[in-house]
């Protein structure tokens, strides 16, 4: 019970992923397809199940196909449990996601030492929480020291780089999914 692969496939957010990432409108993939544009926001809400015919449709409208955009489903499942003690021991250091699937938010562990030579920048926020050690953070042009218990929260597009300032330090990263263009709110008018 609560496994994730027992959940059935939501194919509402793969169908959104594909026509975000050709930069399609839902009027465009509705002429492509025969479909509508309510039918395909159900879709896409995962308010509504499409048939293997209207899958095969929207796939052929977004150039690939049913088969694809069902591997690429998400579980329809609201609680995902990660076990700790389910992942294979791998050396020092060692990367663990702690979401599955692709979803709004992104999160991994990060055990060990770190490449500190290495610059990141990502087009959404993140966060960095020390869960046990110390890191040490460029970013902006200045340096920061998180110790355990610290949090760091870097804005889009801000380079920073870091690395493990003690042995065993174990850093929780998370951060809005880099499908998911996070937008500053506009005034309106």
């Amino acid at each position: 019970m609560g496994d994730h692969k027992e959940q059935p496939l939501r194919v509402g957010a793969a169908v959104r992923r594909r026509r975000r990432a050709l930069q399609l409108t839902l009027a465009v993939v509705a002429e492509r397809s025969g479909l509508s544009v309510p039918f395909l926001s159900q879709v896409e809400n995962d308010r509504a199940r499409p048939s293997t015919s209207s899958l095969e449709k929207v796939a052929d409208a977004l150039r690939t196909t049913a088969v694809e955009l069902l591997a690429a489903a998400d579980p329809a499942c609201s609680v995902d449990v990660v076990r700790a003690d389910g992942t294979e021991p791998l050396p020092h250091p060692q990367t663990r996601s702690l979401v599955r699937g692709h979803h709004q938010m992104h999160a991994s562990e990060f055990t060990g030492d770190h490449d500190a030579g290495r610059e990141f920048q990502y087009r959404n926020d993140q966060l960095m929480y020390v869960a046990d050690g110390a890191v040490e953070i460029e970013a902006e042009g200045r340096a920061y020291r998180l110790g355990r218990g610290d949090t760091l929260y870097l804005t889009g597009g801000v380079r920073h780089r870091w690395r493990a300032a003690e042995s065993d330090t174990r850093v929780i990263v998370v951060a809005v999914a880099e499908h998911i263009e996070a937008v500053r709110d506009r005034p309106r008018r």
